[in-house]
């Protein structure tokens, strides 16, 4: 791979940790060289162990994973918010409920050290709006609820980062549907999180995704392949994205966030091919980072 000319001031970041848990895995992740971790013990209020304790056990329990965290020489770079699949947003109490989770997750990215909460749209019709009334009367649903949850990031100083999806039948899925939303909700609490795998699996390019979003649109990552016909979760280089042309917009745009793999990729992998490809992972990272 050719190498930079400038060094990059882009982290690297990931969520193999959770394939160990936090006393194996936040080891590994510095040794292979990690900077950052994107932290998903608060994603799925029905199943995630956190969301079952009592509130003192609650930022107890989180304060230790923030001394791991530290302790290990890693920093949380963002928090992945509160959502369920299928969806439950579908009546006023489905998005109340949603609204408490997630102002409570964006105190608890405050108190993580993080400043960005990723979060999925919410989704009144479910994974298909095919009528246009569905789709007009999702972004109202949508604006309003925003508009309320930013108040919350307003207090604790948290940005609120909405994520594309890979629903091809959702309104707002797309990057540019995306983008467009944030641009109109116009506040600096509520940015753009461009997850690649997502965009590509509904017949988007990540690298236009980046240029049209800009630096100042665009603040996290999730960066994961797929060979355009499934949300696959794979490495980089293993299906079909190019990437090459995602890094030079990264780098014509001037991001300097967080490049976050989302792959859980190694799970099952033999202890030394485990190693082996964790590794060249981070070095596939930091070359799309332009650190290499």
């Amino acid at each position: 791979m050719p190498k930079m000319k400038h060094k990059s001031r882009m982290k690297i970041g990931g969520v193999s940790y959770t394939c160990y848990g936090y006393q194996e895995g936040l080891p590994k992740m510095r040794a292979w060289g990690y900077d950052c971790l994107d932290f998903q013990g608060l994603v799925n209020t029905q199943v995630h162990e956190l969301f079952q304790l009592k509130p003192r056990q609650f930022w107890k329990r989180l304060e230790e994973i923030r001394k791991m965290v530290s302790d290990n020489g890693l920093e949380i770079s963002q928090v992945h918010g509160p959502w369920r699949c299928p969806p439950q947003d579908a009546t006023p109490e489905d998005r109340a409920e949603r609204m408490e989770k997630m102002r409570l997750v964006l105190e608890a990215t405050s108190r993580l050290g993080s400043r960005n909460m990723v979060i999925h749209p919410i989704m009144p019709f479910g994974l298909m709006e095919s009528k246009a009334e569905q789709r007009q009367q999702s972004w109202e649903i949508n604006k309003e609820f925003f508009g309320q949850l930013l108040e919350t990031a307003r207090e604790f100083q948290v940005v609120v980062n909405l994520e594309n999806m890979p629903f091809p039948h959702l309104g707002l899925a797309r990057p540019e549907a995306i983008i467009k939303f944030v641009k109109e909700m116009d506040s600096p609490w509520f940015k753009f999180c461009l997850d690649t795998g997502h965009a590509f699996c509904i017949g988007g390019s990540p690298d236009e995704a980046v240029r049209l979003a800009g630096r100042v649109i665009l603040q996290t990552l999730h960066v994961h392949d797929n060979c355009g016909n499934s949300d696959s979760h794979f490495v980089p280089y293993v299906g079909s994205i190019d990437w090459e042309a995602f890094r030079l917009a990264l780098q014509d745009i001037g991001f300097g966030g967080t490049l976050s793999l989302e792959n859980h990729p190694f799970f099952k992998y033999p202890d030394k091919l485990r190693l082996d490809a964790e590794m060249n992972l981070v070095k596939i990272a930091a070359y799309l980072a332009g650190r290499d």
